[in-house]
């Protein structure tokens, strides 16, 4: 049998990375994109031990010509595409008053308005292949956290999309599932391109609640998911016949989500996370 063709984006590091090889594992056709070819050394040696063969080609999520011409390029070479992981984004700390709106908008156009486009470029092929869209969220797309205003807004309006798509793409026979992945052992944090020092010598008088927020993610970064966990729970979700669309990679996050999901009021999820500054 033919192997089913998968796009996946941000495949330099971390999720997106173990991601495009698990599936070649799993026996995808698989095409590694990411916005800098030049950053692509890990993933080679990673694809290399691994025994399978990656496409790896460049996809810039805030570049619309980028997208367009590894999609089109992707259906010219291999006549179809049956599934896309949107994986690509960034991280993002800080907090609003000391922000500019070009920051928070940066973060939009990296987390949203590049899933945004991916989709819409892909879901013709999608639909003509009955096949998968997975997209990579984040905890932080159901719980909002301090000094995560803008991230945990740009992933939230991810969560919203998806779910309001869901049912629409079913229509045409488009599978749409949302993975939530929470402290995840990768180079994410890395990726930020913050120093805690200058965090804390530029927090102001939000200085004693960023020290308690640096000491939380600390905490739980220690014990992370490995990026190959995370994978393997989007390796399943492309292969599974009838796909969940909302599914957690770890016990912790299950209970970190289902945490908020409980949570009517929104009392709960703003006391434990007030716990993390106070």
């Amino acid at each position: 049998m033919e192997r089913p063709v998968l796009l996946v984006t941000g495949t330099s590091s971390g999720i997106g990375l173990a991601t495009a090889v698990a599936a070649a594992q799993a026996g995808f056709q698989t095409v590694a994109t990411m916005r800098d070819l030049g950053r692509a050394a890990a993933l080679q040696r990673t694809a290399d031990s691994a025994g399978v063969e990656l496409d790896v080609r460049r996809l810039d999520v805030i570049d619309p010509a980028s997208i367009r011409l590894c999609v089109d390029d992707v259906l010219a070479d291999f006549g179809r595409l049956d599934a896309v992981v949107n994986n690509a984004g960034a991280g993002h700390v800080g907090t609003i008053e000391q922000e500019t709106l070009e920051d928070v908008r940066a973060v939009m156009e990296v987390n949203f308005f590049g899933v945004v486009d991916v989709t819409k470029a892909v879901l013709p092929a999608l639909r003509d292949a009955g096949g998968r869209l997975v997209t990579v969220t984040s905890v932080g797309g159901a719980v909002g956290q301090p000094f995560n205003e803008a991230y945990c807004a740009a992933k939230f309006a991810v969560e919203g999309f998806m779910e309001s798509l869901a049912p629409v793409a079913g229509t045409v026979g488009v599978r749409v599932s949302i993975v939530e992945p929470g402290a995840v052992s990768s180079e994410f944090i890395r990726n930020i391109g913050a120093d805690p020092d200058a965090i804390m010598a530029g927090a102001g008088p939000y200085e004693p609640a960023m020290r308690g927020y640096l000491a939380v993610v600390t905490a739980s970064f220690g014990d992370a998911q490995s990026a190959r966990g995370a994978a393997e729970t989007i390796v399943r979700l492309l292969t599974d016949p009838v796909p969940p669309f909302r599914i957690q990679t770890s016990e912790t996050a299950r209970e970190f989500v289902g945490t908020k999901l409980r949570d009517l009021d929104g009392s709960t999820v703003t006391t434990m996370t007030g716990g993390w500054v106070g």
